[in-house]
């Protein structure tokens, strides 16, 4: 095209082959039809991603944390483009089918962004979100498509109160058990539902969302304080604010996730979840995020790192406190100021602050909820790896969430081939003290979808059984999860893991302080029932649990899909 003056564009983004030169009136012309004026064409282009929606406390006051990022963005000379993406109330789909449907969100989120950024060529990202799969799946698009970028998650709901005491939704879950056997009257059991979610945000304690929240902050892509700040806080509107700020002086200085994020980030963020006794879903949303970046995380690396870190927090469901208290407390500076002298140091964020220069202005305001290392709740932190017979490539238990006595345990297997056979059981009155309940084909293939269980557990707790009976599952836990459950189970069921071929009454011995889990029959037997036994499939009708199905990999690996997975590993 002839070269032509009237109207240049000097800008050096990645925008500008959207909007400059003459060949770009096109483009232009429906930008102006938004009210950009000539001066904002040679301005940077931030993308809002905001999971906002009506249907999930979590998401819905999302809208008005974005428009504080624009202000942010507006007053650094940038223009703010929001869009939208999913988001799944983990809370409203347990126990159901719609279950199914959730972990695979993850990976359509991550991709839906991606398609938004880069179809629109934008200079830089801000990511506003919060709850279980939504926060990991966009931490896997803001590592994925590397522009400069920050991530703002959505706060913790505060605690509800009940019978004197905080409460989060565990506690409702596990309510309706306790007013099974008569523990709670039916108003009880009523004033509890009213009260356990006062308001916006993720659930109050230390499950999924606000586990991930945390990560975020450690891996440097939010701003310190970020993941405990409250949705209801007026901090959380500052926060915003400057991760505006931040994320256009980010792309001025071409400052990418790639200059901050590296192998030794996500080792702190194993530290940090440790040190907290955050969700076991860690163990396969961080290996997910890493293997965007071309990292390998295994679960050789979480249970490295868990069993050299001391648990310091006592968060719900399985302690006492809720993330109100951690915030009160000092927040995640708080817990990293304790945790300096086993964390990588040098590590920085995207203001440019290390997470030494973090600790260091950082104050432990509550030294009965941040405990320091040499006073731990535990000496080992959050997770425990397992391996055996029944578990190759091995399994995951939240072994701060277990009590002493269970520690060990060898017992009776009940064999279900779902949740909801499970569950019923348990109601049924069918579950006995020191039984092992075997849940199968509820793994990401078998499920499909890798459901949580947290209805099962939290109808065991309810009925006096969580302190005296296991689970063992190739599904996953719920954050609200704890006691003796043991989740991730590789290979699953579906795939030919030895899980397939567990009979009623076959002996399960758990040894958490030693690492294993074992199916007490000898291997000539097992053998025998392979031949015997058939893996079972489930009718699958819908489009997207099928193509998941053909796509996902082990959950020992992050249950990543294969078009995601790279031989290139750093």
């Amino acid at each position: 095209m002839k070269k032509n003056d009237y109207f240049p564009v000097e800008k050096n983004y990645r925008s500008s082959i959207v909007v400059a030169n003459p060949n770009r009136a096109g483009h232009r012309a429906h930008l102006r039809s938004l009210g950009l004026l000539d001066e904002d064409f040679e301005k940077p282009f931030i993308g809002i991603a905001n999971s906002w929606n009506e249907m999930h406390p979590g998401h819905v006051h999302l809208r008005q944390i974005s428009e504080d990022v624009k202000k942010g963005i507006l007053a650094a000379g940038g223009i703010p483009w929001e869009f939208n993406t999913i988001a799944i109330c983990d809370g409203v789909t347990q126990g159901h089918i719609g279950m199914r449907y959730v972990l695979p969100s993850r990976d359509c989120i991550a991709d839906s962004i991606e398609l938004t950024a880069e179809a629109q060529q934008l200079d830089g990202m801000v990511y506003i979100g919060s709850c279980d799969k939504i926060v990991p799946a966009m931490l896997m698009a803001l590592v994925r498509i590397n522009v400069p970028s920050v991530m703002v998650t959505g706060g913790p709901m505060m605690p509800g109160f009940f019978k004197g005491k905080s409460v989060a939704i565990p506690d409702m879950r596990e309510g309706v058990g306790r007013w099974v056997v008569g523990e709670y009257s039916d108003k009880e059991v009523l004033e509890l539902e009213c009260t356990v979610c006062p308001g916006p945000g993720s659930c109050a304690m230390g499950g999924t969302a606000n586990t991930m929240s945390c990560v975020a902050e450690v891996l440097g892509v939010s701003l310190p304080g970020c993941g405990t700040s409250h949705a209801v806080e007026s901090v959380k509107k500052r926060i915003a604010k400057r991760s505006g700020l931040e994320v256009v002086r980010l792309v001025k200085e071409n400052i990418r996730p790639s200059d901050i994020v590296t192998f030794k980030s996500f080792e702190n963020a194993l530290i940090l979840t440790s040190a907290l006794g955050g969700s076991s879903n860690a163990s396969i949303h961080i290996p997910a995020i890493a293997s965007e970046m071309g990292f390998k995380v295994t679960l050789d690396d979480v249970e490295r790192i868990s069993s050299i870190t001391p648990h310091i927090t006592n968060l719900m469901p399985a302690g006492r406190h809720a993330f109100w208290d951690l915030e009160r407390a000092g927040g995640i500076p708080a817990v990293v100021k304790e945790l300096l002298s086993i964390m990588h140091k040098d590590e920085k964020n995207i203001n440019g602050q290390t997470i030494a220069q973090i600790a260091a202005e950082a104050t432990n305001r509550n030294a009965d909820v941040i405990h320091s290392l040499d006073n731990p709740f535990h000496k080992q932190g959050s997770y425990a790896v397992l391996r055996g017979n029944m578990a190759p490539r091995g399994c995951i238990v939240k072994q701060t969430g277990v009590d002493p006595a269970m520690m060990t345990h060898t017992g009776p297997a009940r064999v279900f081939d779902s949740e909801a056979e499970a569950e019923s059981a348990i109601y049924d009155g069918q579950i006995k003290h020191g039984d092992v309940i075997i849940i199968r084909y509820e793994g990401p293939k078998g499920g499909p979808g890798m459901p949580e269980m947290l209805v099962v557990t939290a109808a065991l707790v309810g009925v006096g059984l969580g302190k005296t009976t296991a689970i063992v599952t190739d599904g996953r836990f719920s954050g609200g999860s704890h006691g003796p459950c043991i989740g991730h189970v590789a290979p699953e069921a579906a795939a030919g893991g030895p899980i397939a071929y567990i009979k009623e009454g076959d002996r399960i011995k758990i040894d958490i302080p030693n690492r294993t889990v074992d199916i007490l029959v000898d291997e000539e037997e097992m053998a025998k029932r392979k031949l015997e036994m058939p893996i079972k499939q489930r009718e699958i009708k819908s489009q997207v649990l099928r193509r998941y199905v053909s796509l996902v990999g082990d959950v020992s690996e992050g249950a990543t899909l294969t078009r995601f997975q790279t031989d290139t590993v750093k």
